[in-house]
């Protein structure tokens, strides 16, 4: 039986599936059964235009007479770019956001989010659009893709924010299905393990970063957006400038994180940013941060999935089981809420150690 390899290809901007096969008549001719099958010589190939049920009807009319290799396809992104009078609203928008002091996160999740809203309904007037349309969105789109529920509410988080502000219209997200957020534990090292991470850094900056990150449960935006003066050594306190929600909060520095600063500083002499790049006076970027922790986990021989903000989970969890009160943790964090802070008391070793199982007694 002969194989065909289905592979991904364009002609005049369409997306094209190609069907390529050693020569067999038979083969040929059945291929050719197939709606809209050409034969391209350019390509060399046989074409057919691309469409969402297309490869279900060459696995029909295929079936039991050859075997198909997809290993080379990829679903093409099938939907429009975005018209110049869509892009112009959501420039504006962009401005809108800007002006308010949306983080530049927030805006480019937003602006995401909507041009794939807007090109799913290829440029539909932004006018015409409806409760009706979120739904079929909804269905059609985030369903159908199984994206998650976190994508779901940034998306609808996002259309919402532009109709109120570009067309004073109230969309209703209500008539969607609102998942709830999966509660997930945070991830938490053991002192041990933070331990060996930190010290598998030979080069002071980097060790310098990481440790202050756990060492005042920083995120890692809050790292990167340090300078110089906000490092109070006489007073002992950290001053974390415009965090999330735009607040300004003060942790508290140990000795040994400042004797660490100072090392740090002496080596590098940054010039504004606490820890700068190759350039001086330049921020140190987010994938070269990534880079340091990936090599710190690789050299201290842990397999954990280990992101940057272990290291605050772990900081906060630590604080707990060192018996600091909650309302502490939570202004340390810079948390709104309590609830939010509340999760690290299901992570903590200190009460979960003291029940005794019922296993223990058989």
């Amino acid at each position: 039986m002969n194989t065909i390899t289905i592979k991904n290809g364009t002609f005049k901007k369409q997306h094209l599936v190609l069907l390529v096969f050693p020569f067999d008549f038979a083969l040929k001719e059945l291929v050719k059964t197939i709606s809209g099958a050409t034969w391209s010589r350019q390509l060399g190939a046989w074409t057919l235009p691309y469409s969402d049920g297309v490869l279900d009807e060459i696995e029909h009319v295929l079936a039991g007479k050859a075997l198909l290799d997809l290993s080379a396809f990829k679903k093409p992104d099938i939907y429009p770019e975005l018209s110049e009078d869509i892009a112009k609203e959501l420039s504006q928008f962009t401005d809108w956001m800007r002006n308010k002091r949306y983080s530049e996160r927030t805006v480019q999740t937003y602006m995401n989010s909507l041009s794939v809203f807007f090109r799913f309904f290829r440029n539909q007037s932004v006018d015409s659009i409806g409760n009706e349309d979120l739904e079929l969105f909804n269905r059609d789109y985030i369903i159908a893709k199984k994206y998650s529920a976190s994508f779901q509410s940034q998306v609808v988080n996002a259309v919402k924010l532009f109709y109120a502000n570009r067309r004073n219209k109230k969309l209703d997200p209500n008539i969607i299905y609102r998942p709830k957020q999966p509660r997930l534990l945070p991830n938490v090292l053991s002192k041990a393990e933070v331990k060996h991470i930190l010290e598998a850094l030979n080069n002071i900056k980097h060790r310098a970063m990481l440790s202050l990150i756990y060492a005042c449960g920083l995120r890692r935006s809050e790292l990167l957006d340090l300078r110089l003066h906000d490092v109070d050594s006489k007073r002992g306190l950290l001053i974390v400038r415009q965090a999330k929600g735009k607040k300004d909060r003060i942790v508290p520095l140990s000795e040994k994180i400042l004797a660490l600063l100072r090392e740090h500083y002496k080596s590098a002499k940054p010039a504004k940013y606490l820890f700068e790049g190759e350039k001086r006076g330049e921020r140190y970027s987010e994938t070269s941060l990534q880079q340091v922790l990936k090599s710190a986990l690789d050299k201290a021989g842990i397999k954990k999935p280990v992101t940057l903000h272990w290291l605050r989970h772990s900081y906060a969890t630590h604080l707990l089981e060192n018996g600091t009160d909650l309302r502490y943790i939570q202004e340390l964090l810079g948390h709104n809420s309590s609830k939010t802070t509340e999760i690290y008391t299901h992570v903590t070793d200190n009460s979960l150690k003291k029940i005794k199982s019922p296993f223990d007694d058989l």
